[in-house]
Order: structure tokens, then C-alpha cells, then sequence
């Protein structure tokens, strides 16, 4: 091999390696909060070289399914749903990682306004679902009536058990459409709810993510524990099933809920047209001028 292309063969490996810190980065923030708090987890952990290699495997899956969805104008709808702190977030991060973002988007929904709260209850979610070629995923949706409304008496039980009627006609008339529907429940013990609930408050980087709601919601937790049983129970249907993920583990949760998806959508291969860099255009005329030094960003590392 000649020495231009070991350099080219060298620059590429560099940009593969670059991009798997990516991944390595999360993780190694995640066992940072670990070390932040005395206890430790009894249950035993994936070790970091099959998660890694696992999860890079099913992620080059999901660009594949990606392409499968362009080239079939499949429409993909992915609920995550579960208790704060059960892992829902990390798992749509790995989801999304490597995919284009104009075909696989993420929806979180902020509390509703005024006006949304006297419109259809469904409503404000329909305008997110996607159109022929899209995957959207929803970090929480519909089922928030369900959830935390209930319990926390954001809505009145009449309230509950009408969403209750009606979603089950709701998602079947979505599959109908053609919407290919999936719905994940992360299920996480009372135990590690307090535990990561501890790291977040000892981690300056992530008591962000604590809200007043979340706190409350310890008090709830059997509120929420008979609020989600109902739940699975009365819309579990058929043509929209529940797939319950089993989450104290974080990196088995995710690896878990990446191939049952990929199993879900049957996809192939995708043909394509070999790709050809085109050379150059280079005009005599042309002169490019300097950039100014202020405008530099300091090269501090």
C-alpha cells in the first residue's frame, strides 16, 4: 500500500474511532454519577466491551431500518413511556444516534397550554405524526393522562376514563392509516428509582433533570404503580400491543429494546447507486483571501 493511502486508510479509522467515543463519552458520564454516591447496584452489569460491540451492531441495524423506511414510505411511530428516571431518555439517545434526524425525530412535548387543554385531548399530539418515509419517536405521549395527569389530579377521573374509551379506537385508527405503531413501558424497581434519583441530586450536571415532579412522584409510587397496571391492562390491544422493557440494567434495556424494535419492521436490504466523488471545479480567477485573525476561535487544547 502506498504511503498516501495508509494515511487516507489511517484517517478514516481515526473518524470511526472518533465517532464511537461518542457513545464512549455518555458512558463514561454515566459511571462518573455512579462514583458520585456511596451505594452500589447488586445487580450485575453488562461488561463494557459486549455493550459496546453489541450496541454498534444493532445501530448499524437501525441505519439499515432507516433506509427501509425511506425506500418503503413506512410510518413509524415509537412510544417510550415509564416512571421518571427509568431510562427512557438513554434509550431514544442510542435509537437516534447514528440516524438522520430529517428521517427519525423526537418528540417531547412540553405541559400543555390553556388553549390545548380545552381542545381534543389528542390533538396536540396528532400534528407530530409522521408522514410516509418518517420515524417519530415520542418520549412520553398520550398515555401522560394515564400517568402522571392521573395521578398527580391533573385531569378528573371522568377525564381518565374517557382517554381510557377512546384510545383504544384512537391507535386502531392510526394503524389503519398505515401507521406502524410500537409502545415500550421501561420498568424499573422502587430501589432504583431512589437510587438514581440520589445521583442526580448529588451531581451538580444533572439536578436538572430533577423537577419538583419527579420528587413528588416518590410519594406516588404506589399511585403510579395501580395508575400503570390499569393502564397496561385496558389498552393493551392487539393491533397496538405493550412490550414491557426491563430497565435496572441500562445497557441491557437498551440492547434489548433495539432488537426487539428491529424485529418488529421486516426490512431488507436497500439498493443503491455506487457513489462517486466528483473532482473539483477550480477557477483560474478565483483568489481566496485570508480570514481575519480576531475572528479565530482561540485554540485554547
Amino acid at each position: 500500500m502506498t504511503p498516501p493511502m495508509q494515511d487516507e486508510v489511517s484517517r478514516l479509522k481515526a473518524e470511526i474511532v472518533d465517532s464511537f467515543d461518542e457513545e464512549l463519552e455518555l458512558q463514561l458520564e454515566e459511571e462518573r454519577l455512579e462514583d458520585l454516591v456511596e451505594e452500589g447496584l447488586s445487580e450485575p452489569t453488562l461488561e463494557r466491551r459486549t455493550y459496546f460491540r453489541e450496541l454498534f451492531k444493532l445501530q448499524h441495524e437501525l441505519v439499515r431500518l432507516q433506509d427501509w423506511v425511506q425506500y418503503k414510505q413506512l410510518k413509524v411511530v415509537v412510544l417510550f413511556e415509564g416512571r421518571d428516571s427509568a431510562g427512557k431518555g438513554g434509550a431514544i439517545k442510542r435509537v437516534t444516534q447514528r440516524l438522520n434526524p430529517r428521517v427519525c425525530r423526537v418528540v417531547a412535548l412540553p405541559a400543555p397550554t390553556e388553549r390545548e387543554r380545552s381542545q381534543w385531548y389528542f390533538q396536540r399530539y396528532v400534528p407530530h405524526l409522521p408522514s410516509a418515509g418518517e420515524m417519530v419517536l415520542f418520549d412520553r405521549s398520550w398515555y401522560n393522562r394515564a400517568g402522571v395527569e392521573r395521578v398527580m389530579g391533573f385531569c378528573t377521573p371522568d377525564q381518565v376514563e374517557e382517554f381510557f374509551r377512546d384510545v383504544p379506537d384512537f391507535e386502531r385508527m392510526l394503524v389503519r392509516s398505515g401507521i406502524i405503531l410500537l409502545k415500550y413501558w421501561f420498568s424499573i424497581t422502587d430501589e432504583e428509582q431512589e437510587f438514581r434519583f440520589r445521583m442526580r441530586i448529588n451531581d451538580p450536571l444533572k439536578q436538572w433533570k430533577l423537577s419538583p415532579m419527579d420528587l413528588e412522584s416518590r410519594v406516588h409510587w404506589e399511585d403510579y404503580t395501580r395508575a400503570k397496571e390499569e393502564m397496561l391492562e385496558r389498552t393493551h390491544i392487539s393491533e397496538a400491543p405493550w412490550w414491557v422493557v426491563q430497565a435496572v440494567d441500562k445497557k441491557k434495556a437498551r440492547l434489548n429494546m433495539i432488537a426487539h424494535l428491529l424485529e418488529q419492521i421486516p426490512y431488507e436490504h436497500v439498493p443503491k447507486e455506487a457513489i462517486e466523488l466528483p473532482a473539483r471545479v477550480r477557477h483560474s480567477d478565483y483568489i481566496r483571501h485570508p480570514v481575519p485573525a480576531n475572528m479565530y476561535v482561540p485554540e485554547k487544547y
